[in-house]
């Protein structure tokens, strides 16, 4: 039986173990501010949206994920109606503002808490909220309603905040204050439009689960909620979680948007890729390594000729040069050595490149030696001599 891979156990038990550490220990407090309807941290909104159908009965409150010029143009939605967006930064274009607009002006309620709001939505209601200077901060500001029946004595006092933010009024003509800072600095105000109000709210911190379910703060989001009549309400989830609900989360979206799993996601894809590239190395067949053939023909020929030398049969030496240097020729040149004339030597010297009468002398050697009945070591010298001379020139 194949043991198991040691190192397949190792990721293994690690993995595991990272996951059951990170689920039991005690989970850090997320203080991020998301705005959330289904976020249970401090700055969620998911209590205030649970209570909410209490402010707003008998009307239903229906989450929406789409852009607000796709849901006033694709979505029927009831006449009249509320709106009710609650974001860091309420973030819409050009088409998004002008079916807004018509939404409102038709009769209809858009309730907005934000920090940030674009230029072009204030320029045409007529207000201004930007990040005022940092001389402004002051956690330790109220806030309280103008109407005597919502005051609070004491005011509110909402301490993540740093209070630099409140509206400016360009059009007071139109604009109604609701509450104001105690520097009696507009932060909620209602504009009127067409047919329908604009309510808007510079302070969104004060509608998240801390603030809503904190005794000293808790009446605070519901009396400025209270000011929308009890109609269809849409709670705008778009500005901050997108299209995607979370039965439209895909498993690896989900994975993401929890840390433990997200890192024991990204812990077994970089262990698998070690695992690969060690493992990998360590298991794989060691690769012979295969040296190339040697010709030995040069030695073999080399030996041969020692021993006719050593001998003395130099006759028998010389014609077998003769012979392995004429089929030399025939292969390397395609010469036909059955006769060793002038046609042959002008031939073989184009061909090699040699000076003509150094070829001659050679062919004319070659010649002799064909035709004389013995050969003694002085021509076999001479003979080799001539024919490594021929091959050095070309």
């Amino acid at each position: 039986m194949q043991k198991p891979n040691k190192y397949l156990l190792i990721l293994l038990v690690t993995i595991t173990a990272y996951v059951l550490f990170e689920y039991y220990r005690p989970k850090p407090i997320d203080w991020r501010a998301t705005y959330e309807n289904d976020d249970k941290i401090p700055f969620g909104t998911q209590a205030l949206f649970e209570l909410l159908p209490d402010v707003i009965q008998p009307s239903a409150i229906r989450t929406v994920r789409l852009p607000v010029y796709t849901l006033l143009t694709e979505t029927k939605l009831p006449t009249p109606s509320n709106y009710i967006a609650v974001c860091r930064e309420f973030d819409v274009d050009k088409n998004d503002r002008e079916q807004l607009l018509t939404f409102v002006r038709r009769g209809n309620n858009a309730f907005i808490s934000a920090y940030e709001f674009p230029d072009s939505l204030g320029i045409t209601l007529g207000f201004r909220a930007d990040v005022k200077d940092e001389s402004k901060a002051d956690s330790t500001l109220r806030q309280n309603f103008v109407n005597p029946s919502l005051r609070k004595t004491a005011g509110y006092n909402f301490v993540h905040d740093d209070g630099r933010n409140f509206l400016t009024i360009k059009q007071p003509a139109h604009i109604t204050v609701l509450g104001r800072n105690a520097r009696k600095e507009p932060v909620f105000i209602r504009i009127q439009y067409g047919k329908g109000h604009f309510f808007i709210h510079n302070l969104p911190l004060a509608f998240t689960n801390y603030y809503v379910l904190d005794p000293k703060t808790s009446d605070y989001a519901f009396k400025a909620l209270a000011y929308l009549p009890a109609r269809p309400t849409y709670w705008d989830e778009y500005q901050k979680q997108g299209r995607f609900s979370e039965d439209e989360q895909s498993i690896f979206r989900y994975i993401h948007s929890q840390p433990a799993l997200n890192w024991a996601y990204y812990l077994v894809a970089f262990g698998l890729i070690f695992y690969v590239i060690f493992a990998g190395k360590r298991t794989q067949r060691i690769i012979p390594v295969i040296e190339a053939p040697k010709n030995t023909s040069v030695d073999f020929v080399q030996t041969i000729g020692r021993m006719y030398f050593q001998q003395g049969d130099h006759e028998n030496l010389a014609r077998k040069k003769i012979q392995y240097f004429l089929a030399d020729l025939r292969e390397r040149y395609g010469l036909t050595t059955t006769s060793l004339d002038k046609e042959f030597t002008e031939t073989l010297a184009r061909k090699s490149g040699a000076p003509l009468d150094e070829t001659a002398d050679l062919v004319r050697l070659l010649r002799d030696a064909q035709k004389s009945i013995s050969l003694s070591e002085y021509d076999l010298i001479t003979l080799n001599r001539a024919i490594e001379n021929f091959k050095q020139a070309i």
